[in-house]
């Protein structure tokens, strides 16, 4: 991956499995156990994403399957209900589907799963046709680059601009995706802003400071 911000087209799994509107319960079923997966694509035309299928439309069909439900629960559950019923996607489907662009940034997407509680999207074009899909996994892949990679862009795009030209370079060392810099700085006012900074590029776990202020020897500044 190349230095951040990173985008969904980075991490995206793109051979993504997908169905059509008219695809059998059983169908949905055994291509889930198939691709080992727990949710799909439903898909129409040329690839155009209408809804997703998951487990979690599955289940009522379960659920329901030996019992006969109270009123309050008929009324709760209207939803669930029609699921229980239904034979195929579009109508076991939720619609319409929750979807990300290739060029949307690993944090838009993360924001996006977490707001709407999804596991999953299915990845669009401009024309909501199928690319791909990305998955909670994916977005922890960031995570996985290796220290080096992760210093040479703290260097290249936080301190060669907040503490350019010091005699004496900040230091920059990463360890599990533990950024530390070191050194002496001639404004501590600085750290704070370096600390969002650095939190900001992407695979960093975590910063922590060993900085001195250059006109005050010996007094360490940590960031909070």
């Amino acid at each position: 991956m190349t230095p951040g911000p990173h985008i969904v087209s980075d991490v995206m799994t793109h051979t993504v499995i997908s169905v059509g509107r008219r695809a059998s319960f059983k169908d949905i079923v055994t291509t889930l156990g198939e691709w080992k997966v727990s949710a799909l694509p439903v898909t129409e035309g040329e690839g155009r994403v209408v809804g997703v299928v998951s487990e979690a439309d599955l289940l009522p069909k379960e659920e329901f399957r030996d019992s006969d439900p109270d009123r309050f629960t008929q009324l709760r559950r209207l939803a669930d209900l029609a699921k229980a019923g239904a034979v195929r996607a579009e109508d076991l489907m939720t619609a319409p589907a929750l979807t990300v662009r290739a060029d949307a940034t690993l944090a838009e997407a993360a924001r996006v799963m977490a707001r709407r509680r999804v596991k999953r999207l299915p990845v669009v074009d401009a024309n909501g046709l199928l690319e791909g899909i990305i998955s909670r996994a994916d977005l922890l892949k960031v995570f996985l680059r290796p220290d080096e990679d992760i210093a040479d862009e703290v260097r290249s795009t936080v301190i060669t601009h907040l503490f350019p030209a010091h005699a004496q370079p900040v230091e920059v060392t990463v360890t599990d995706g533990v950024v530390t810099l070191s050194g002496k700085i001639r404004n501590t006012s600085l750290v704070p802003v370096a600390a969002r900074l650095v939190r900001a590029v992407e695979g960093v776990v975590d910063v922590e400071f060993d900085l001195r202020s250059a006109g005050i020897p010996g007094v360490v500044r940590q960031a909070p």
